[in-house]
C-alpha cells in the first residue's frame, strides 16, 4: 500500500448487494472499475420508495465551492422544499402507475413509463469489484468533502471492509484515507514553513482554490 502496489489487492474481489437513489447511482457509476448489473425497469415495476432528505440534510448551494453545500436551509423555507420533494415523487409515481401496462395490452409500455420518474426514486444493483478499485472508491466517496448521500455509503463499505481485510483496510487508513497528496508547490511551501519562514497566499505560487486545501491539510 505504500508503495502504490496494486495486484495483490486485485486479487481480492467482493459482491455487495445496494439499494440506492438514482441520482447517487449515477454519481457512484462514474466508478468505472465494477461490474454492474442493475434492476430493470424495463421488466419489473419499481417500488413507491423515494430520498426525502432529513432536515439537517437540507443544504444551500456553496458561495466558495460549485459542487459543495453551504448553510443547512430551516424554517418555512425548508419545509416548503421537503413538501416539494414529497408532493412531486407523489404525483410522478401515481402518474408511473396510471400509464404502466397491467396485461401487455393496453397502457404504456414499461421502458417509457418509467422515463417521468425522478431521480430520488431507489434502485437497486449488484457491484462487483476488486479491493484495488474498491479502496479507490472509498478514498473518494468516504472523503469529508464527498457528497453526504454517497458518503454514508462509503462510510459503511468501510465497516465491511475492515472485518473482510483487516490488515489491508489498516493499511489504507494510514496511507489512503488518513494521509494527503501534496504539489510540488505545497512541498516547497512546506519546506519553507520549516525553515521559519512566513508563507502566504501571495507568496506561495498556488492559486486561491489550492491555498484553501492547503490550509485544511494543515489545520486538520
Amino acid at each position: 500500500m505504500r508503495h502504490w502496489h496494486s495486484t495483490p489487492f486485485e486479487m481480492c474481489e467482493i459482491k455487495l448487494h445496494v439499494k440506492l437513489p438514482v441520482f447517487v447511482a449515477r454519481q457512484w457509476i462514474r466508478h468505472r472499475t465494477a461490474n454492474v448489473n442493475e434492476y430493470s425497469a424495463r421488466y419489473s415495476i419499481l417500488d413507491r420508495e423515494f430520498y426525502i432528505p432529513q432536515p439537517d440534510a437540507l443544504n444551500a448551494q456553496s458561495t466558495v465551492n460549485n459542487q459543495g453545500r453551504g448553510e443547512v436551509l430551516s424554517g418555512a423555507e425548508a419545509e416548503a422544499v421537503l413538501n416539494m420533494l414529497r408532493d412531486d415523487a407523489a404525483r410522478s409515481y401515481d402518474h408511473y402507475e396510471a400509464m404502466l401496462s397491467q396485461d401487455g395490452q393496453k397502457g404504456l409500455a414499461r421502458e417509457l413509463a418509467r422515463m417521468n420518474l425522478p431521480a430520488n426514486i431507489y434502485t437497486q444493483w449488484y457491484w462487483k469489484v476488486d479491493l484495488h478499485n474498491l479502496f479507490h472508491f472509498l478514498r473518494l466517496r468516504a472523503d469529508a468533502h464527498a457528497q453526504y448521500e454517497i458518503r454514508v455509503y462509503a462510510e459503511e463499505i468501510c465497516k465491511l471492509v475492515a472485518d473482510w481485510v483487516p490488515l489491508a483496510y489498516g493499511a489504507f487508513e494510514d496511507y489512503r484515507l488518513g494521509g494527503v497528496q501534496l504539489s510540488s508547490k505545497a512541498i516547497d511551501c512546506v519546506r519553507r514553513m520549516v525553515k521559519g519562514e512566513e508563507v502566504t497566499l501571495e507568496t506561495s505560487g498556488m492559486s486561491a482554490g489550492e491555498w484553501r486545501e492547503f490550509e485544511g491539510v494543515l489545520r486538520g
